[in-house]
């Protein structure tokens, strides 16, 4: 089976393996040449086969199908409410739980209930604050980048001194924690982000999580009683219709917000670098023009966004799309970066640019799981591109292209790092 990956302008011809048999997202093959999976998917298989590590699953690349999927109620997050015996699709611990049973696997009316009380994180009031932090905060990180630039030769490792601690400091001050606790905080993070793959994950399941869930027990017992001006604080108080979170929900909502507000953001900061570095001229017109920030993040979103698909959406009965049956209880995902690229869509799909409008692209998702932490994401990503390149306008790779490593995550798209050389500091 041959296919032609567009981006970029790339013709060669790629070999895919036969379709009509369920493809694995973990292969080196699809995350190589993904963009040729896409876009045969899109012209001959809309409904497909795939597998997610061990899961099998139906996915949906055209944009259409995408959309109509996350807003059509035949499919579920909760497989309980198709009458399964669990949330998830196999055995879990109660310190896994707790990271999956927040409102994003939850259906209406739950979903709605947990967004409400949740949704004062994210109010214009609460970003508007957050804006001043993170201004300062951006220009704190990159003097201690300069500085770790001329001790090391002038290169250094900008996801590890720049992308990484911005969203890692805001949903500490969000939530809470103290610097002394910091640690402990990102030790949490670490395991939220990278212990669910490879070796490492039965001594997440066993060990990890649970230290990290005692923690946040800790804190918030430790919030209840001295009570302050954060996040974690405010969910404590929120009250909807008489009703509060529970201590359980409490902590998924906390998991929650470091998934939503952490882990997007590292990787569409990183990834945006990467990209405005791979097309000069679009670099260019940005910075001659910082009011283009804006529609320059949502193409970047479009373009490169780390997230590729969605959680899991389950049938509650029998679906029959493009002639395909979905049986009751099947998991299904829609592939979001297939829908993004998809020309019925978006004219000239492989081209980026930063002035592309309209921009109705699903790197955040779409209908009652709109992604909460959106606002934030596109927040920080745009001011950490506005001062990176004020105060280093000559930054450059390290090393060549073909060396950054794209990590082998289920349907992420993010690099192990970035090195760069920082030049013409200001």
């Amino acid at each position: 089976m041959i296919a032609n990956d567009l981006r970029d302008g790339a013709t060669s011809p790629i070999t895919l393996p036969n379709l009509d048999k369920p493809f694995n997202f973990m292969s080196e093959h699809f995350i190589a040449h993904r963009h040729a999976y896409y876009a045969h998917l899109r012209e001959q298989m809309p409904v497909a086969r795939a597998k997610v590590s061990v899961l099998n699953v139906y996915t949906l690349a055209r944009y259409d199908d995408c959309v109509a999927l996350l807003k059509d109620p035949r499919f579920v997050r909760n497989r309980k409410n198709f009458g399964a015996r669990g949330l998830m699709p196999f055995p879990t611990p109660k310190s896994v739980q707790l990271v999956a049973k927040s409102m994003i696997l939850e259906d209406e009316p739950e979903h709605r209930r947990l967004r409400q009380l949740v949704h004062r994180a994210f109010t214009p009031r609460a970003l508007k604050h957050l804006e001043e932090r993170i201004e300062s905060l951006t220009h704190e990180l990159l003097d201690a980048a300069a500085a770790e630039a001329r001790a090391g030769g002038g290169v250094i490792d900008l996801m590890q001194a720049y992308a990484l601690p911005i969203p890692v400091t805001v949903i500490r001050e969000m939530v809470g924690v103290s610097e002394e606790d910091m640690p402990r905080f990102q030790s949490g993070l670490r395991v939220l982000i990278d212990g669910f793959s490879g070796l490492g994950i039965l001594r997440t399941f066993l060990f990890d999580l649970p230290k990290a869930t005692t923690f946040l027990r800790g804190l918030i017992a430790d919030k209840r009683a001295n009570p302050g001006d954060d996040i974690l604080t405010g969910l404590i108080q929120a009250e909807e219709d008489g009703e509060r979170l529970s201590e359980d929900e409490l902590i998924s909502m906390v998991y929650l917000l470091i998934f939503a507000g952490y882990e997007t953001t590292v990787h569409l900061i990183t990834n945006g670098v990467l990209t405005l570095l791979q097309h000069p001229q679009e670099l260019a017109r940005l910075r001659a023009d910082p009011g283009m920030m804006t529609s320059a993040v949502e193409e970047i979103t479009r373009y490169a966004g780390p997230i590729l698909g969605t959680k899991m959406n389950y049938a509650s009965e029998d679906v029959s799309w493009h002639g395909v049956t979905i049986p009751k209880g099947a998991a299904v995902m829609p592939l979001l970066e297939s829908a993004n690229y998809d020309p019925d869509h978006f004219p000239e799909p492989e081209r980026f640019d930063i002035a592309r409008s309209p921009n109705r692209h699903l790197g955040f998702g779409q209908g009652i799981h709109y992604c909460l932490g959106a606002p934030l994401a596109r927040l920080e990503a745009g001011i950490a591109f506005q001062n990176l390149w004020d105060r280093f306008p000559d930054l450059t790779l390290a090393v060549a292209l073909e060396a950054i490593e794209v990590a082998r995550m289920p349907l992420w798209y993010r690099h192990k790092t970035l090195p760069v050389r920082l030049e013409g500091a200001s």
